[in-house]
C-alpha cells in the first residue's frame, strides 16, 4: 500500500510516494478482544517482529506488523541500496528475543532501509519528517480500520516504530493528522519499546487549542519502556519522552527502565508488556 504526501522543492510542490511492504499478521488463539499493530525498527521488516510477538502469552490479541517503506535515510548518508543486512549482520529472530536493530556503526551503512520516516539527526533540536510521521500514522489508521467495533485497538513500536506509536498518540489525542486531516482510530493502549516522542516540544501547544484533547489524553493508556545502555537512542530520549506526555496531560503514563539494556530486547521487558496491555486492554488473562 501507498500513500503520498505534498512536499516543498526549489519552491514547487512535489509528492514523496510511501509504498508500504508486506504486512504480517498474528492471529488469535483464543478469543479475540483487542488488534495491535507493532511497528518494527529501522532495517528491520514485520516478519521477525510477528515471530516474537506469536510466542507471547497473549491469546485475545491479534497482532497486525507491517512492514515499513524502504528509502534512504538521511542520518546516514542517504545511500541508495536494497540489502537487508549489514556486515553480514541480521535482527536475531525468535524465541532469543534479542532483536538488535541497528548493530553497526552509522559510518559503515551504505544503504536504504525500511523505515517509516526520516531522520536527518537524532538530537533534541532536530525537525521532525511530520510528512512521513503523517504517512505512517495513516497507514497504521487504515490497517485498524477493518477491525470491529468492539475489538479494541493500541499500536505499539521498537525504536523509529516507537515514535511513530507515539506519534499516532497525539495524533489521537489531537483528533487529526499535522496535515489536518482527521484521525480516524479509537485507541485503546500505545506501547513504545526504546523510541522517543516526536514533535515533543510543541505537543503542549497543540493540545491546548483542542478542546476534546484533554479527555482523550487523560484516558489513553501509554506504556515506554528503554534501557539504560542504550547507545541507538539514548536512555535520556526515552526519559524526556515520559515527561513531556505526563506534562502535557497525558495521565496514565508508565515508564519502565532497565539497567544495562541496550538497543534490543529482552524476556524480562516483554513480560512487562505482556502484563500492561493485559491490565491495560481488559484481556481475559495470559496463557501459561
Amino acid at each position: 500500500m501507498s500513500f503520498t504526501g505534498p512536499s516543498v522543492s526549489g519552491g514547487r510542490t512535489v509528492k514523496r510516494a510511501f509504498e508500504f511492504g508486506r504486512t504480517y499478521v498474528v492471529r488469535p488463539k483464543g478469543k479475540h478482544q483487542a488488534t495491535v499493530v507493532w511497528l518494527h525498527g529501522l532495517g528491520d521488516n514485520g516478519s521477525s517482529w510477528s515471530q516474537l510477538l506469536e510466542t507471547l502469552p497473549l491469546p485475545n490479541i491479534k497482532w497486525i506488523c507491517p512492514t515499513a517503506p524502504t528509502h534512504p535515510i538521511t542520518i546516514f548518508g542517504g545511500f541508495p541500496s536494497t540489502g537487508e543486512s549489514c556486515n553480514g549482520v541480521k535482527p536475531m529472530t525468535g524465541t532469543e528475543i534479542l532483536l538488535i536493530v541497528m548493530p553497526w556503526e552509522p559510518s559503515e551503512v551504505l544503504m536504504s532501509f525500511e523505515s517509516g520516516f526520516d531522520v536527518g539527526e537524532l538530537s533534541e533540536d532536530a525537525s521532525d519528517d511530520l510528512e512521513g510521521l503523517d504517512a505512517s500514522a495513516a497507514h497504521v489508521a487504515n490497517l485498524l480500520s477493518t477491525e470491529p467495533a468492539d475489538i479494541k485497538l493500541g499500536v505499539g513500536g521498537f525504536s523509529m516504530g516507537a515514535a511513530t506509536a507515539l506519534y499516532s498518540a497525539t495524533c489521537y489525542a489531537l483528533g487529526k493528522y499535522e496535515n489536518g486531516n482527521p484521525y480516524p482510530s479509537n485507541l485503546s493502549a500505545v506501547v513504545g519499546l526504546s523510541g522517543w516522542l516526536p514533535c515533543a516540544k510543541t505537543l503542549g501547544n497543540k493540545l491546548e487549542r483542542v478542546e476534546e484533547a484533554a479527555r482523550r489524553i487523560a484516558s489513553l493508556p501509554i506504556l515506554l519502556c528503554h534501557g539504560r545502555g542504550d547507545d541507538v537512542v539514548p536512555f535520556k530520549f526515552g526519559e524526556k519522552s515520559s515527561k513531556a506526555l505526563t506534562s502535557t496531560g497525558f495521565q496514565d503514563v508508565t515508564f519502565k527502565t532497565y539497567n544495562g539494556l541496550g538497543h534490543y530486547t529482552i524476556p524480562e521487558e516483554m513480560d512487562e508488556v505482556c502484563s500492561w496491555l493485559t491490565s491495560k486492554l481488559g484481556l481475559e488473562g495470559c496463557s501459561s
